[in-house]
């Protein structure tokens, strides 16, 4: 049977054949760099500019290698015959944010900032996360983002001749939403750091439950990495989900006075 699915998309340059999804992965960056730029145009950073660069810098090696950390367990199957090559072309960005964030911390406590920094990065991210999830679902099931086999209208033939559940569609819907969510809340009065804060429990508990309509191998107690990782952020950052919470209980018990 001929498979009529266009997946992956493809490109051809001087007789040879590419995925666009290279693209989209650099065009991810370069935008999202250009967008972080652009909006700390006329703000007052607390941080020093030789500061901020050291936790740039931080979070781009802790990224480096928690994305590469997290993908190798994705699939624990791999450890036994783990190689260099398979480990650096190995990659997700689960990882990588919870690899930033181990590296920004571990930047902050050598060069000694106790301020906040990541609220400037929660739309440049947003924003490069959904550019990228464009260069995934151009890539069908080449990448490991597609989702298990579906009867839901969503289903779409991703290059096996087989209806699933598009992750990458679902995922850029969820950051439209995101991104939405914190140009409402852009001009309200939060603590520093908490718009990041909120962004990687939003976005971590997401893919934490997207997960189970994935094709995940166990890492353990029937969970994989990504489930792993989720539940890692949701407990660092206990302290600010009660606080929400509470915040929220507080604000609905003054309405209710009224």
């Amino acid at each position: 049977m001929i498979n009529s699915s266009p997946f992956p998309f493809q490109f051809e340059f001087l007789e040879q054949r590419y995925h666009y999804h290279y693209l989209f992965e650099t065009l991810a960056f370069i935008v999202g760099v250009r967008v972080y730029y652009y909006l700390k145009k006329g703000i007052a950073d607390p941080i020093s500019d030789e500061n901020r660069l050291w936790i740039m810098l931080g979070a781009m090696v802790g990224a480096l290698v928690g994305s590469r950390l997290l993908a190798v367990l994705e699939t624990p199957g791999v450890l036994h015959h783990l190689t260099f090559n398979i480990l650096y072309q190995s990659k997700t960005i689960v990882g990588g944010l919870l690899g930033g964030l181990v590296g920004v911390e571990i930047t902050k406590k050598i060069i000694r900032v106790n301020i906040a920094s990541g609220d400037i990065y929660v739309v440049p991210i947003i924003i490069a996360l959904f550019i990228g999830r464009i260069g995934c679902f151009s890539m069908g099931i080449d990448e490991p983002t597609f989702g298990v086999e579906t009867d839901f209208f969503a289903g779409i033939d991703l290059g096996d001749g087989v209806l699933r559940h598009p992750i990458m569609l679902y995922e850029m819907a969820y950051l439209i939403l995101l991104l939405l969510v914190f140009k409402r809340i852009k001009t309200s009065e939060m603590p520093n750091g908490d718009r990041f804060k909120l962004f990687m429990v939003l976005y971590f508990l997401f893919r934490f439950l997207i997960e189970f309509i994935k094709p995940y191998q166990p890492l353990y107690l029937n969970l994989s990495s990504i489930h792993w990782a989720g539940l890692v952020v949701i407990v660092y950052y206990y302290k600010f989900i009660l606080r929400t919470f509470s915040v929220i209980a507080q604000k609905n018990n003054q309405y209710g006075q009224y």
